[in-house]
């Protein structure tokens, strides 16, 4: 048996006395009755069972002293309306997981170590108009709440990898387009220096010929982890495709991003993957361009980055080529 929350909506006259133990004790809610200096005058069951404490333990103690977790000014505060408007108060577990911190009821297959609750309380009014006690309804909702996290989990999870290379774990291309377009933006309106780098490792195609598609992999992805330690979190890094990468260096200027090229290229360089008791060392050549006003668009911006980067392939790789001018 269950109450509902909405059955109490208004002030509710009745003699806490004469309600049946029977009845209180064989719901499935948790029943607390308190006067105003918040003493227990009755503790269920319910109660019993999942706090760990006896109706003759609690009766007549104040509630304050039995369970530290409460927060006393906190529930102090939200329990007037109760006294002074003889309106009825809820807490719900999605602003506080619990007031009680009673353990998951089914601990070997419960993924949660605490009951979520819902609480509800309402005043009781006695036969002249005053309220010097209220009741406090506790229900357990930790399946409701654990269902609901799980499906926002899993929310999140399907978006990060609608967003995440899976081999990488860099934004993928089409994501990395969509705030790559909004730097673009965002560069037209603030003039603040920022540069596209476009990089890609040399003869790539030998290294999946010599060694597989499997250690070609395990190359492109020790690329992208050392691209994740040479940048900042403010920069923008994804997979464009293959083994093609693309950065955008946000709020800096040509000659910082030099820096950045020229480091992630010298420790490429050094990088030793292991595949199979084989070593495979390779290079990479990088392309850079710096905004200018005078780029037309996001794509256009993108484009002079891949001719600088054309340009250190035609003149030798494994070096970093800038994109000096925009003639447009």
């Amino acid at each position: 048996m269950s109450i509902p929350t909405d059955s109490f909506n208004s002030a509710t006259l009745f003699d806490s006395t004469a309600l049946p133990s029977e009845l209180l004790n064989s719901i499935e809610v948790g029943v607390v009755i308190l006067d105003r200096t918040f003493e227990v005058k009755v503790w269920n069951k319910f109660m019993e069972n999942h706090g760990g404490m006896r109706s003759v333990d609690m009766v007549g103690k104040s509630l304050f002293s039995q369970f530290s977790e409460i927060d006393e000014q906190w529930l102090r505060t939200k329990v007037d309306p109760v006294f002074n408007l003889k309106s009825p108060v809820f807490i719900i577990w999605e602003q506080r997981p619990y007031l009680f911190k009673f353990g998951c009821n089914r601990p070997v297959t419960c993924a949660a170590d605490h009951m979520y609750q819902n609480v509800t309380m309402f005043p009781i009014v006695d036969k002249a108009g005053h309220v010097e006690q209220f009741c406090m309804l506790v229900y357990d909702v930790t399946e409701q709440a654990l269902g609901k996290l799980g499906m926002e989990h899993l929310n999140e999870e399907l978006k990060t990898a609608s967003r995440v290379d899976g081999l990488t774990g860099l934004y993928n291309r089409r994501y990395w387009q969509e705030r790559f377009d909004e730097v673009f933006k965002l560069s037209k309106r603030r003039g603040k220096p920022s540069t596209a780098m476009m990089l890609d490792i040399d003869h790539f195609k030998r290294i999946n010929d010599t060694y597989g598609h499997q250690a070609g992999d395990k190359v492109i992805k020790m690329l992208a982890a050392l691209i994740k330690r040479c940048i900042r979190e403010t920069d923008l890094a994804g997979r464009y495709g293959g083994e093609e990468f693309a950065i955008i260096l946000t709020d800096s200027a040509l000659d910082n991003a030099k820096v950045v090229a020229e480091r992630i290229r010298q420790f490429a360089q050094r990088l030793e993957v292991e595949h199979e008791g084989k070593t495979i060392r390779f290079t990479i050549s990088l392309g850079l361009a710096e905004f200018d006003s005078n780029i037309k668009g996001a794509m256009g911006w993108l484009e002079l980055a891949d001719q600088a980067l054309y340009e250190a392939k035609q003149n030798g790789r494994n070096q970093h080529r800038v994109f000096e001018s925009v003639t447009l």
